[in-house]
């Protein structure tokens, strides 16, 4: 039951995007399509879980045991950056339409601060191998949702009759406070 708590914890209550407002930069810039939202979200779930998997092995078989923790910052900066290198090679080889979409913003993936708060986070919380896979596929889900969601408000948006002042950013903002609102309804399930 724990480990169920802890992905409906991370996947709704709270929400990396909605309640802690970390990686707006992708969740803005990616979601006004539906397609690049999902391919953000599953390139997103796949690094995020690598990353944070590679991490927990990294602190607690090398980092650990040398006496080295301090350095825990700068190897998953480093980490994390091979680790997005590697996914973005992959899928410009195998999808390069899915490449193209995404543009700027698969590169971004290694500075999203998602991927390294949730590798930290996994350390900070001195979760197991078992719950850092949990939390780490939890987060990135959690972010996905959001953003398909908030991608299918935008397409839906676009074609109707915005205000002028409020067309693009503007009604995306208001559209993303409006999300975080409803999403604070699921603060008391975990």
């Amino acid at each position: 039951m724990n480990l169920f708590t802890l992905f409906l914890s991370a996947l709704l209550v709270n929400n990396i995007v909605l309640s802690k407002f970390i990686g707006m930069c992708p969740f803005m810039g990616v979601s006004t399509k539906l397609s690049s939202a999902i391919g953000m979200g599953i390139a997103v779930i796949f690094v995020i879980f690598g990353a944070s998997v590679l991490s927990w092995v990294l602190y607690y078989f090398v980092l650990q045991p040398m006496g080295l923790e301090y350095m825990k910052l700068i190897s998953f900066i480093l980490l994390i950056a091979a680790f997005v290198q590697f996914v973005e090679m992959y899928i410009k080889k195998n999808s390069p339409s899915l490449y193209k979409s995404l543009g700027i913003y698969l590169p971004l993936i290694t500075t999203n601060c998602c991927v390294l708060y949730v590798a930290l986070d996994n350390i900070t919380q001195k979760y197991t191998l078992i719950e850092t896979m949990v939390n780490s596929i939890a987060v990135p889900a959690g972010f996905m949702l959001v953003m398909v969601i908030f991608a299918t408000i935008r397409e839906r948006l676009s074609g109707n009759d915005v205000p002028k002042p409020f067309q693009g950013n503007p009604i995306a903002f208001v559209t993303a406070a409006i999300m975080a609102i409803a999403f604070s309804a699921f603060a008391g399930l975990a």
